[in-house]
């Protein structure tokens, strides 16, 4: 009984962050999505929290609820390893842990005004830092779907996290391309979040499989 009792409430308090991660996700995403509506403009999701933009408020909140999520479903998730040896170097819970930590300085270190390449004359520091963080733990992340969709004995799983990591790699680098060639930049810019809403849907796909798995050993173990 000594025992039982911790191994339980462990349990509640995990399943309870789960959910709780979940929400933080598709919280973020539909604040993500707000702030794109009431711009009512084409933008790429750096432009939402540029100084002075009226959403930049919701750009942060949002950054920084997915960045808690990450370091929930970090932890949940430390069990899971890619059977790739390369990709088993390091766990997807360490690739969520510097996703989450990248997602948290990009949402207070913010671009300037109109998110203008760090490059010639637009060159700023803050351009550059913002940029560059931001695209780092947008490759973190697709490290951790990589790693998940090569991952032992969550075949379902496994399965989401490719499907998920392939479309994001390839519609991130359209949009990418785009806003580095500053070619059909409206169209660039719906890229970009199309592949965020990707990457983020899986995110919170991931916190459900996690608390399934949890919920699912309770049970066996009660």
């Amino acid at each position: 009984m000594t025992v039982s009792v911790p191994l339980a409430a462990s349990s509640v308090l995990r399943r309870t962050l789960l959910v709780l991660a979940a929400v933080a996700v598709i919280f973020g995403l539909t604040l993500l999505w707000g702030a794109r509506v009431a711009a009512n403009r084409f933008a790429y999701v750096s432009e939402l929290g540029a100084d002075g933009e009226p959403t930049a408020w919701a750009f942060r909140w949002a950054l920084l609820l997915v960045a808690s999520a990450a370091v929930i479903v970090a932890a949940a998730g430390r069990t899971l390893r890619s059977r790739v040896r390369l990709l088993a170097l390091w766990t997807p819970s360490v690739s969520l842990v510097v996703a989450g930590a990248f997602f948290a300085i990009a949402s207070q270190v913010t671009c300037t005004s109109g998110c203008p390449l760090p490059v010639g004359e637009s060159f700023t520091w803050q351009d550059l830092i913002h940029t560059s963080i931001a695209v780092l733990g947008f490759a973190a992340a697709c490290v951790a779907m990589l790693q998940v969709a090569t991952a032992k004995n969550h075949p379902g799983l496994a399965r989401l996290s490719l499907v998920s990591a392939v479309v994001v790699a390839v519609v991130a680098a359209a949009g990418g391309i785009l806003s580095l060639a500053r070619f059909m930049v409206n169209l660039g810019g719906l890229l970009e979040f199309a592949a965020t809403t990707v990457a983020l849907l899986w995110l919170a796909a991931l916190a459900l499989a996690l608390l399934g798995a949890t919920s699912r050993s309770s049970r066996e173990t009660a």
